[in-house]
């Protein structure tokens, strides 16, 4: 007999050999309808394996991402299936599970695919999906892998299978597929109930230009038509609300080929919004003691080279620059920690210095292939709200508790109240990816984990997710529309002090090491701007609005009117525009509505004579008449209640 621990504590025995779909069954056959699949001590294996030891059983439905994983990959290989049926010879690359949906990499031999081609390959999904065929998993010895698909003539399966070894390699087949793969899958096809293929673009093999250029197939499966439904009718919202082309509307920012790609241009609008958002961040440092410091936007090579930067993301830094001299190597700044580390060892630091707050939006440049560019999101230009923390051992808790309460301040304020924390630490199985001693290692995942579970957050954790460096906690924030955005990141570093020989005259006249922190609440103001674009579908929260109001003369008539009433509330900090075109007052409306300005001040003949304002609120409507000091006092009410509205988190 074995001991099988549920997720719930309790505690089951059952005869060894037992499977997860068995356990499931033992509970209900409803939830046994339901297993998608199983996680075994953590690994996520297929519901019909054996379990012959005592284990930690969690059951996964459609519920669980990780049950979402299992079905979108089983799915990529019912898709394979069709493809095959379709298209004979056909060649397969990898097809795994993306965070929605699947892709598979494909070599039609040459042959065309587009969108003209979905509808057959979904329907003769649909139709082997009916089937109910089995996913069944075979262990294979290598030679008998590489006769299999030498024979089938698959020279990419060949290259995957080239890395692995006896007792790694696992065939899955479905109806008339079979394919190389870990797994794990669902039980059988006729899960899956609703198929669309959303796209299709070109991939190189393994990713490098110099190989083939394959197909990649995306689609996406659910267990209910109704589920996809509602899912397209997302994708449709999520189009209105793209920032790209919001951005374009509102006028907040551009691109520019002669620029570069990648290197956004922030217009007038955008700027007064960055500002903003720096401002409202600035003014929440200071008051938790920070200090502000500014450093060049290039370094020299070597500085890079010492903190370790080089070794590890050389490949995705700009090309060094060179001194006419060629003396000097610099590179265009990829992160400024290093930076912070030579302010911190500009003068000699006692016990009583730390915990020394140093805070920088810095612009860092990375080079990203132009076929990952994406709007604001996936930039080669950016600025970090960055700071680095420098303490002693005994306040490393106290200081990432600090933060976290930062970061939770600035995504409350923002309307970001539904949010995981993710803790990321190092990969045990793969220890070499990271510098810096085990006991400094497991100091820094100790702090984080008990300052999570101090704070109340809820969370999940990563294994192999650490930066190189050092462990971190990574906010995960859904959007309005139930995306997760990775945005704030907190991160211990007891291996920059030790690179760059840092040091603390302690309480005891001994030398000591300080602790790092590496803190950025928005990540970057790009990627956050894009992200809070797409949140709010451009509605800003009133005080951080570019344009907080339009003030809309009737006709020319009432222009000096108008310049009077926009003159005084600019200098009560009421940002705004006059529109005084030659326009109707219903065009200039529409086109405020358009631009999403929150308040519209139309005046005419009654409201010059008597010294009002005629209020319309954006998606709202018509406010009434206000004298100026009513609008004035309506507003700061206003502006203070879309600060405060968000005060309860969901975490």
């Amino acid at each position: 007999m074995i001991k099988i621990t549920l997720p719930d504590g309790s505690v089951r025995e059952f005869e060894s050999g037992i499977s997860g779909y068995d356990v499931a069954l033992s509970i209900s056959e409803g939830l046994a309808r339901n297993v998608l699949a199983a996680k075994v001590n953590g690994q996520v294996v297929d519901a019909s394996r054996p379990i012959t030891q005592d284990a930690t059983v969690q059951l996964l439905t459609w519920n669980d991402q990780e049950g979402k994983a299992v079905f979108w990959h089983s799915s990529a290989h019912l898709m394979a299936e069709a493809l095959e049926a379709l298209f004979p010879n056909v060649k397969f690359g990898i097809g795994p599970a993306l965070e929605n949906g699947y892709y598979y990499d494909v070599d039609l031999g040459g042959r065309s695919f587009s969108q003209d081609d979905f509808e057959a390959v979904e329907a003769k999904m649909l139709e082997l999906a009916r089937a109910k065929s089995e996913y069944v998993r075979k262990e294979v010895p290598k030679q008998e892998a590489i006769a299999y698909f030498t024979e089938k003539g698959d020279e990419y399966k060949l290259d995957l299978i080239d890395g692995l070894e006896d007792g790694q390699i696992t065939f899955y087949s479905q109806g008339n597929f079979t394919d190389l793969c870990r797994g794990p899958h669902i039980p059988n096809t006729s899960f899956i109930k609703a198929v669309k293929l959303m796209n299709v673009a070109g991939a190189y093999w393994r990713g490098d230009q110099n190989n083939k250029q394959l197909t990649r197939i995306y689609g996406i499966t659910f267990p209910k038509d109704k589920e996809l439904k509602e899912y397209l009718m997302l994708l449709e919202e999520a189009k209105k609300r793209d920032h790209r082309k919001l951005g374009k509307e509102l006028e907040l920012f551009t691109f520019s080929e002669k620029v570069g790609m990648g290197l956004p241009l922030w217009l007038p609008k955008g700027t007064t919004l960055r500002e903003r958002l720096e401002q409202f961040l600035r003014k929440a440092q200071v008051k938790a003691g920070y200090s502000p410091v500014v450093t060049p936007h290039i370094g020299s090579k070597e500085l890079y080279v010492t903190s370790g930067h080089y070794e590890k993301y050389g490949a995705d830094s700009f090309q060094p620059i060179k001194t006419p001299d060629a003396t000097e190597e610099f590179l265009l700044k990829p992160m400024n920690c290093p930076h912070h580390c030579e302010i911190y060892k500009s003068k000699p630091r006692s016990y009583k210095d730390l915990p020394l707050r140093l805070a920088e939006f810095g612009t860092v440049y990375r080079y990203e292939q132009s076929g990952e560019l994406h709007g604001l999101t996936r930039v080669r230009g950016f600025t970090q709200d960055d700071a680095h923390i420098f303490c002693r051992n005994d306040q490393v808790k106290e200081e990432f508790i600090k933060v976290i309460d930062l970061v939770l301040y600035v995504f409350n304020a923002l309307g970001f109240t539904d949010y995981t924390a993710q803790i990321s630490l190092r990969d045990p199985e793969n220890k070499a990816k990271y510098i810096g001693a085990d006991e400094d290692w497991e100091k820094a995942e100790a702090a984080i984990i008990e300052s999570a579970h101090e704070k109340g957050l809820r969370t999940v954790t990563e294994l192999g997710e650490a930066a190189f460096y050092g462990p971190k906690l990574d906010f995960m924030v859904k959007d309005a529309l139930g995306r997760k955005w990775q945005l704030g990141t907190i991160q211990v570093d007891y291996q920059l002090p030790e690179r760059f020989k840092l040091e603390y005259t302690g309480a005891d006249n001994q030398k000591h090491r300080p602790v790092m922190i590496h803190r950025a609440p928005f990540g970057s103001l790009e990627r956050f701007v894009a992200v809070l674009i797409e949140h709010c579908a451009g509605n800003f929260p009133l005080w951080l609005a570019p344009d907080q109001i339009a003030v809309l003369p009737i006709s020319e008539k009432y222009a000096d009117y108008a310049h009077e009433l926009h003159a005084r509330l600019m200098e009560s900090d009421i940002r705004g525009i006059m529109d005084n075109r030659d326009e109707k007052i219903g065009r200039k409306i529409r086109d405020a509505e358009v631009h999403k300005i929150p308040f519209m001040l139309i005046v005419g003949e009654k409201e010059a004579a008597e010294g009002l304002v005629s209020v319309r609120k954006h998606g709202h409507g018509d406010l009434g008449s206000m004298t100026i000091d009513e609008f004035e006092a309506f507003f700061k009410k206003e502006t203070a209640e879309s600060l405060a509205q968000n005060t309860v988190a969901k975490h």
